[in-house]
């Protein structure tokens, strides 16, 4: 979650699968979402194939320190 950026992915190659709030959405090349300010989301990589997309990011800030992490199961720490 971030508290001052919004973003928006576009698939460019692969297979995501987005768990924004209670949804989870299967992206395919071309397919794109929207993720809110304050949204909880993820991002997997569910398929064999390399996922590719294009992230743009709108908003007040646009630090990575604005990065809320409720969990990792990739061990990264979230930002200071």
């Amino acid at each position: 979650m971030h508290h001052h950026r919004a973003e928006h992915w576009v698939v460019v190659s692969g297979t995501a699968r987005v768990q924004r709030g209670e949804e989870t959405r299967i992206l395919t090349e071309n397919d794109s979402i929207y993720i809110h300010v304050g949204e909880k989301h993820s991002l997997e990589n569910p398929g064999k194939m390399p996922l590719e997309l294009i992230e743009v990011q709108t908003g007040s800030y646009l630090g990575e320190d604005d990065i809320v992490r409720f969990e990792d199961r990739y061990g990264r720490e979230t930002p200071k």
